[in-house]
């Protein structure tokens, strides 16, 4: 069986393609498997439920259910804590940390103590 990548609905992800002789007459038949299945703009595999997280960090190597890395959940409200971390959702986690002095280093928390 032969695999190859190319995106047959134009809908900007790459659909993977499999060929094989299924009925034996020495040529490969194919057929394409859609990676947007649900049109939401994400490849499945990326996002498999759709709750916009990407699953790729979520590798189960061993097969038991539990991903290999666990991402924090410090209150274990469900919530990884980078994503409560990041209050304005920018992908970036929020912090206040002050720099006073412009300086780019963050001020000593202690100094004034």
């Amino acid at each position: 069986m032969s695999e190859w990548t190319e995106d047959f609905d134009g809908d900007g992800d790459l659909d993977t393609v499999y060929g094989s002789d299924t009925d034996g007459d020495g040529m490969e038949d194919n057929w394409v498997v859609d990676l947007d299945s649900d049109g939401d703009g994400d490849a499945e595999f990326i996002d498999g439920n759709g709750d916009g997280v990407v699953e790729e960090m979520y590798v189960d190597t061993d097969g038991d259910g539990t991903a290999d890395v666990q991402a924090y959940d410090a209150n274990g409200d469900g919530v990884t804590d980078t994503w409560e971390a990041d209050v304005d959702y920018d992908g970036v986690i929020d912090t206040t940390v002050t720099d006073m002095d412009g300086d780019g280093v963050a001020d000593d928390p202690y100094a004034n103590a």
